[in-house]
């Protein structure tokens, strides 16, 4: 089985294709923390797949709860493995994700990063890729998938996660504290352009938008995953005063 988290549909399209070609069952771990559904039973031989995006070069705090709360019954060192989405590099997040495993007392047998377009915005100095960049990793990421997918399916024990310059810092020091302050929904709103068409609402995979009237209200179970923000077809759905000039970006296969 692979369980994945997605916001933009980056991630969700990784996991499509892993699911298909390694004939597994595929999760949506938002899903499942909101019916409380945490104990799996493993077949023999199964593969454990993770698929998530890097938030701050790390896992999402959502895919790290996750797995403190995830059973998996008759676990018997089943081939567990993860792969990753980042617009440029990971950090440590190899790192990070091992040891959450290893905590379980689970083994992760292979890691994996996939270049996809930027979606962070929420700070000055990023912003979406051009069109051009956009469409380049669109197309690279194919073939580098599936590369992936036939490691995989061999069951082949390899990392291939491009860290980038100076992990420790982005990992150990620059995560902590963006996972303290940089995940919350209290700037987001929406300018007069909002048409009321519920598409954050029905993008949010927290379920944390809902419509008041003929605005969307945000609640406090955010992971700034900013599908909310990508999927407006207005731009009408602002953060602060921070993203008011900035591009938007949904995986084509999932707008």
């Amino acid at each position: 089985m692979i369980f994945y988290f997605s916001g933009t549909g980056n991630s969700k399209w990784i996991a499509e294709q892993l699911a298909d070609r390694l004939k597994e069952q595929l999760i949506f771990i938002p899903e499942t923390m909101r019916n409380a559904i945490f104990d799996y039973e493993m077949a023999d031989k199964e593969k454990i797949g993770f698929v998530f995006p890097v938030y701050s070069w790390g896992p999402p705090p959502i895919v790290l709860q996750f797995i403190e709360q995830l059973n998996l019954q008759r676990y018997d060192k089943q081939y567990l493995f993860f792969v990753c989405s980042c617009g440029d590099d990971t950090g440590l997040t190899q790192q990070v994700f091992c040891n959450a495993v290893s905590r379980r007392g689970w083994k992760c047998d292979a890691g994996f990063s996939v270049i996809m377009p930027n979606n962070y915005v929420l700070l000055p100095g990023f912003d979406v890729d051009s069109k051009e960049i956009e469409e380049r990793k669109l197309t690279d990421a194919i073939p580098k998938l599936a590369e992936i997918g036939s490691m995989l399916e061999e069951g082949k024990e390899v990392f291939q996660c491009h860290e980038g310059s100076f992990p420790f810092i982005k990992t150990k020091i620059i995560n902590p504290f963006f996972t303290k302050w940089g995940i919350s929904a209290r700037k987001f709103h929406t300018t007069d352009a909002c048409i009321a068409c519920k598409r954050c609402e029905k993008a949010c995979p927290m379920n944390n938008i809902v419509m008041v009237g003929w605005k969307p209200v945000w609640g406090t179970d955010c992971t700034s995953c900013l599908a909310c923000y990508h999927i407006c077809p207005q731009n009408a759905v602002q953060y602060g005063s921070v993203t008011g000039k900035k591009g938007q970006y949904f995986n084509p296969n999932e707008k």
